[in-house]
């Protein structure tokens, strides 16, 4: 990310709309000898966005793969169910999940506080979580033996946000946090990254899940008088802390981590998002230099999708890891046997983003790169 472009952020420049509204097509019910994949996500909530995003990237995965026969002569089928991103109905939907024998496994289950909730449930069972969408480093301890992360911590996301803020000389800065579990963490991450620096945030500032407060919030930022604005903040919140301080401060730099802003959040936000810095867990999924992207594009297009987003990347990502392991496990795999596939999987290599996890406690990978959002709406390294 070159510092002359994030400082010029506040460039008048408009988002076309390139980004994809379109569901996933309904997807068919399992046939007989399908193994069934299930997962939990918002599809209704303020993260529901996200819980698209993925689903239609995992199920264009799955289809790939389909078409050619399946793995080992079977089908993969993606049972994902909606649940709002409120914790306690992730709870319910897994305990569903669970007691479906044909369940395999679990994969991209999304949040935080919904992961929480659901991992003393999956601990208890013989079955794998594979590529939950939440990098808190609180679910990433070594003693959580049936849970595999793909994507890096949030904790890699935000020392190298700051750092490279730093870089640039801006070192006045003020924190929006979100007001939960979530939030508190990333802030706790950002100010021991600003002390070991010997610097302190110039302004620390909660903002409500539910949006109430926002202006009054960006306000106290701003008073402040930042050299720029973090957010650790996600969902639909995110988007109306950006537009608040881009509209009293069009100006201000603002950066974010890859979970802070939907790509509806982003088309939403209309000029107000370009120059927009965000951390990037997975390649850029328009950079067609690398092998995975083009798989991305090619298998999305094929289930008439165009939304190349990171969030329907890391669908994929996830769903290719997921193959792999069931490849590793055998015609008839049982849910502890696909646990221990994942496990054994190293150095995979999905063309341009590797995942192992053989080095670090069930995380399979660390890459973080920084990203800032274009003319376009498109977040480029």
């Amino acid at each position: 990310m070159q510092r002359r472009h994030f400082l010029a952020s506040a460039s008048a420049l408009t988002l076309p709309a390139v980004f994809s509204s379109r569901l996933a097509s309904a997807v068919n019910e399992p046939s007989a000898n399908a193994l069934i994949i299930g997962g939990s996500a918002d599809l209704t909530g303020p993260l529901s966005d996200n819980g698209k995003s993925m689903q239609r990237g995992t199920e264009a995965a799955f289809a790939e793969i389909n078409a050619q026969g399946g793995v080992n002569g079977r089908p993969l089928h993606f049972s994902l169910m909606d649940d709002g991103y409120k914790a306690d109905k992730t709870v319910v939907n897994v305990k569903q999940l669970l007691a479906n024998n044909k369940v395999m496994a679990l994969m991209s289950c999304l949040g935080t506080p919904n992961n929480t909730a659901i991992t003393p449930l999956i601990e208890a069972a013989d079955l794998a979580h594979l590529g939950p969408l939440t990098g808190a480093a609180s679910l990433r301890k070594p003693s959580i033996k049936h849970i595999f992360h793909v994507r890096a911590s949030y904790d890699d996301e935000v020392q190298r946000l700051v750092e490279n803020l730093l870089s640039m000389n801006l070192r006045s800065l003020a924190i929006a946090y979100l007001d939960n579990g979530l939030g508190q963490e990333l802030l706790k991450v950002g100010l021991d990254t600003l002390n070991k620096n010997g610097l302190k945030a110039v302004a620390q500032v909660p903002i409500a899940g539910d949006g109430n407060g926002v202006d009054a919030a960006v306000q106290q930022l701003l008073a402040s008088k930042p050299s720029a604005l973090l957010l650790f903040t996600a969902g639909n919140v995110s988007t109306d802390v950006a537009i608040a301080a881009r509209t009293l401060s069009p100006g201000l730099p603002i950066a974010g981590l890859s979970v802070t802003l939907s790509a509806n959040g982003i088309a939403k936000m209309g000029e107000k998002a370009a120059g927009i810095a965000l951390t990037m867990v997975l390649p850029d999924a328009y950079s067609t230099k690398h092998l995975l992207v083009r798989r991305f594009q090619s298998a999305m297009l094929a289930s008439k999708q165009d939304d190349f987003n990171s969030k329907s990347l890391e669908g994929y990502v996830n769903a290719q890891m997921m193959i792999e392991a069931v490849k590793k496990a055998g015609k008839n795999p049982s849910r502890s046997g696909i646990r221990e596939s994942i496990a054994s999987l190293q150095s995979v290599d999905l063309g341009g983003f590797r995942v192992d996890f053989s080095t670090r406690s069930s995380v399979g990978s660390n890459y973080v790169e920084l990203g800032i959002l274009s003319k376009s709406g498109r977040l480029i390294g």
